[in-house]
C-alpha cells in the first residue's frame, strides 16, 4: 500500500475574544484619529466611584488612540446637596432653580472646585494629563443673562421669569482649548461663563457642551445621561435618527417631556456643523468606547442623514 505523504490539517486556533474586539475597533480608531470629541459628563455616573474610574480610563485611552477628548461636566445633584448642608434654601420658578448670589457662590465652589478637580485627578491617576478650567478662563464662554419664558398658571399666558445668575452663551473663544490640545493636555471644563460686565453665570452643561462643539467643529458631541437614549413607542432603543426622524417623533408624542428640549438642542448642534450628537447612558461601563469604537455603538446618534452606515 502506498504511503500517504499528505500532511494532516493544522488545528484551527480560535481567536481570543479580546483580540477580535481590538481588531474590529481599528477602522473606528482610524476614523477618529485626530478628531475632536466633546463629552458632556453628568448624571448619577459622576457619583459612582467605579463608573468614575471607568470613565477616566476611557478618556485616557481616547487620548492615547489619537483622539482629542474635551470634557464638559455638570454637577446638579452635588450642588443641591451642598446647598442643603449649608442651609441655603433654593427658590424655584416654573420648576427651575433660581440662582441668587449666595447660590451662585456655592455653584462656582462645587463646579469649578470640588467636582472639576475630582475629575482631573481621576484622569491623571489613569495616566492622563488633565487640566481643569471653567468657561471664565481666557474668556472661553461669554454669556448674557438667560431670559426664560414659562406659562403663568393663573392666566396661562407666557411670562419672563428671573432665574438670577443663569446665563446663555453669546460668544465662544476656544483658543485656550486648542492650546491645551496641542500641548497633549485633556481639558476638563466647568460650565460657568462671564458676562461683559464681569458677573459669573451658571450655564446648562448640555448647552455649554453644544456651543463648544459647534465652535470647534467637533466630530462628535457625546451627552452622557441617565437614560439609554431615545426610545421608540415600544420602549426599544433607536440607534440612529435623522433630524426629520427626530421632529416626527416629537410631533407624534414618542419623544416627550424633558427629552424634547434635549433633542431640539441636539438638532441645533448638528445643523451648525457637528457631524453627530449621541445620547448615551453614562451608567453603562465604557459607554464612550462602545459608542466610538464599535459598529453597534451605545446610544442614539442624531445626524443629518444616513449617507453612510458608519457610527
Amino acid at each position: 500500500m502506498p504511503k500517504d505523504n499528505s500532511k494532516p490539517p493544522k488545528p484551527k486556533i480560535a481567536t481570543p475574544p479580546e483580540a477580535a474586539i481590538l481588531s474590529k475597533a481599528l477602522p473606528y480608531m482610524q476614523r477618529y484619529d485626530g478628531a475632536t470629541i466633546v463629552v458632556k459628563y453628568g448624571g448619577h455616573a459622576m457619583g459612582d466611584p467605579d463608573l468614575a474610574t471607568s470613565f477616566a480610563r476611557d478618556i485616557v485611552l481616547l487620548k492615547q488612540a489619537g483622539v482629542n477628548p474635551v470634557v464638559v461636566h455638570g454637577g446638579g445633584p452635588q450642588i443641591g446637596a451642598l446647598l442643603e448642608k449649608l442651609g441655603i434654601k433654593s427658590q424655584f420658578k416654573g420648576g427651575l432653580r433660581v440662582t441668587d448670589q449666595d447660590t451662585m457662590d456655592v455653584v462656582e465652589m462645587v463646579l469649578a472646585g470640588s467636582i472639576n478637580k475630582k475629575i482631573v485627578c481621576a484622569i491623571n491617576k489613569q495616566g492622563g494629563k488633565a487640566v481643569g478650567i471653567s468657561g471664565k478662563d481666557a474668556n472661553l464662554m461669554t454669556v448674557r443673562k438667560l431670559e426664560k419664558q414659562i406659562a403663568d398658571p393663573d392666566s396661562n399666558l407666557m411670562k419672563i421669569v428671573d432665574l438670577g445668575f443663569v446665563g446663555e452663551p453669546t460668544k465662544v473663544d476656544p483658543h485656550i482649548i486648542e492650546v491645551m490640545i496641542e500641548s497633549d493636555l485633556i481639558p476638563v471644563i466647568a460650565p460657568l461663563g462671564v458676562s461683559r460686565e464681569g458677573h459669573t453665570y451658571n450655564i446648562n452643561a448640555d448647552t455649554f457642551a453644544g456651543e463648544l462643539a459647534v465652535k470647534m467643529l467637533a466630530n462628535r458631541l457625546l451627552l452622557l445621561t441617565d437614560v439609554e437614549g431615545v426610545l421608540d413607542a415600544k420602549g426599544n432603543l433607536i440607534q440612529r435618527l435623522t433630524i426629520e426622524d427626530a421632529r416626527a417623533l416629537i410631533e407624534d408624542g414618542t419623544i416627550k417631556g424633558g427629552m424634547i428640549p434635549k433633542i431640539e438642542s441636539c438638532i441645533s448642534v448638528v445643523q451648525n456643523g457637528v457631524e453627530g450628537v449621541v445620547i448615551i447612558n453614562g451608567l453603562q461601563p465604557h459607554a464612550v468606547l462602545l459608542e466610538l469604537f464599535t459598529d453597534h455603538g451605545a446610544g442614539t446618534l442624531l445626524s443629518l442623514g444616513r449617507a453612510t452606515p458608519e457610527k
